[in-house]
């Protein structure tokens, strides 16, 4: 934003265990928390479908087979989660922030006819083409956020969306000028309490036709969004006029503007940083002060035309935003742990119960249960080894019981310049404590797949 050819094995391995071991069996104890944490039920239209997973030779999901191939690195634990909208579940924190955005837009943009101007697309099934997650935003072929280790493919074609803007071009195309997307999104990353290999995201995105861009313009009649013979610099792309590019963007940084300072309060102090992204140009973060320190909440920029011309609106011009749900949520409700967003205890689920979606609330803490620290080291192989595949192994077989894991030594060989790692892995349960015991049988069995899988050679 590598290849785990055969992951898929571990997670039915170890609910085949906790179902036929007996209920006192110290396997059971350990990984029956580690199966069952966080369950979900495939929502609305999707209720009836069977259930996504991983055979040998194929991916099912949404009822559509996915032959296999190299590329193929999606685990069963990932596909356990497709489906899940947590972003539509009513009264879920994700929901509230997602629900509170909709309202605001639905508010303060209005068309002609007295109905909202942007509508909003939250049901759009995850799983897309590649294509779409890459080619229809012009991102390069070398572009790093295209690596196999960044992405979960089902194949070579078709892969977990790692953004809502795959979306963006099939909207565009059906004739969509003003709209909001939401949707849960799927990137391969580290283990912390603030990244999680699914999370949510929404969008929007706004376009402009000459007349609407210039109509409250004095003598907007002689102005024009495009110009023949430009140049791209970094002030606009080379099809656009400067006067077109300003004005977009000042309608850009006014309308986030207004979101955030609704969502934060009126005295939010606001900072814009110049940044790249293939699909925008020129391209924006937005940083708010919160709590003493500057944070990145949401990216945004003036659309690249080939981009918009490309999806059959190439007479418009516009600028597009996106955002992640889990961060909002997280700054506004003080929720500290992102695995929070998926559990299902009800007292965290309560606390977002309000009769009204402006209602205020701040996140309650749990019960703080002590966490538990296992030390895992091996020689890398020679080649092919990522530390993400090791992330989705230990999420495979530890769920969410691990909180975090961190590289804490390097080691390289004087002699054979081979090298080691040293990780830390920090186990808590978010509903009870664990004891050492458990924990050691769930470590015991990463250090086993680490070899099995990854091809690393353990020094336990």
């Amino acid at each position: 934003m590598r290849l785990f050819s055969s992951s898929w094995t571990l997670l039915p391995l170890l609910k085949h265990i906790v179902r036929h071991c007996p209920a006192d069996c110290q396997w059971t104890r350990a990984l029956a928390p580690s199966c069952k944490l966080h369950s979900c039920r495939v929502l609305s239209a999707d209720a009836s479908a069977p259930q996504p997973r991983v055979t040998e030779n194929s991916v099912e999901v949404f009822s559509h087979v996915y032959p296999r191939d190299d590329m193929t690195n999606v685990t069963a634990k990932i596909l356990s989660k497709v489906g899940c909208q947590l972003h539509n579940r009513p009264h879920h924190p994700l929901w509230l922030i997602k629900e509170r955005i909709k309202d605001h837009f639905y508010r303060s943009y209005i068309g002609r006819t007295g109905n909202p101007l942007f509508s909003v697309h939250d049901t759009l099934r995850p799983v897309v083409t590649v294509e779409q997650n890459f080619d229809s935003l012009l991102i390069p072929p070398d572009h790093p956020s295209r690596k196999k280790g960044d992405n979960y493919f089902l194949n070579r074609t078709h892969m977990l969306r790692a953004h809502t803007s795959a979306h963006q071009k099939e909207l565009v195309r059906s004739g969509l000028d003003c709209f909001l997307m939401a949707g849960d999104v799927y990137r391969r990353d580290e283990i912390d309490s603030t990244h999680y290999p699914v999370f949510h995201q929404m969008e929007g995105v706004r376009l402009f036709s000459n007349h609407e861009l210039f109509a409250r313009v004095e003598n907007g009649e002689d102005l024009c969004l495009f110009e023949s013979a430009g140049r791209r610099t970094p002030q606009k792309q080379q099809t656009h006029t400067l006067e077109a590019v300003k004005l977009v963007e000042f309608d850009l940084k006014r309308a986030l503007t207004r979101l955030v300072r609704h969502l934060f309060g009126e005295d939010l102090e606001i900072r814009w940083v110049d940044c790249y992204f293939p699909f925008t140009h020129p391209s924006f973060e937005m940083e708010v002060r919160f709590q003493g320190d500057w944070l990145e909440v949401l990216g945004c920029g003036v659309m690249e035309q080939e981009l918009v011309r490309s999806a059959g609106a190439g007479n418009k011009m516009g600028w597009a935003f996106g955002l992640g749900l889990e961060r909002l949520a997280m700054v506004l409700f003080g929720i500290p742990d992102i695995r929070l967003f998926w559990s299902d205890d009800e007292r965290f689920l309560k606390q977002f119960r309000l009769s009204d979606i402006y209602q205020p609330v701040t996140f309650q803490p749990l019960s703080k249960y002590p966490p538990l620290f296992n030390d895992i080291s091996f020689w890398l192989p020679a080649e092919g080894y990522t530390e993400n595949d090791f992330y989705d192994l230990v999420r495979s077989i530890g769920g969410d019981l691990v909180e975090k894991v961190t590289l804490v030594d390097e080691f390289t060989h004087p002699k054979t310049k081979r090298m080691s790692h040293c990780y830390r892995v920090e186990y808590r349960h978010m509903e009870r404590t664990l004891s050492q015991e458990e924990v050691r049988i769930i470590h015991t069995h990463i250090e086993q797949a680490a070899e099995t899988e990854l091809g690393v050679q353990g020094r336990f």
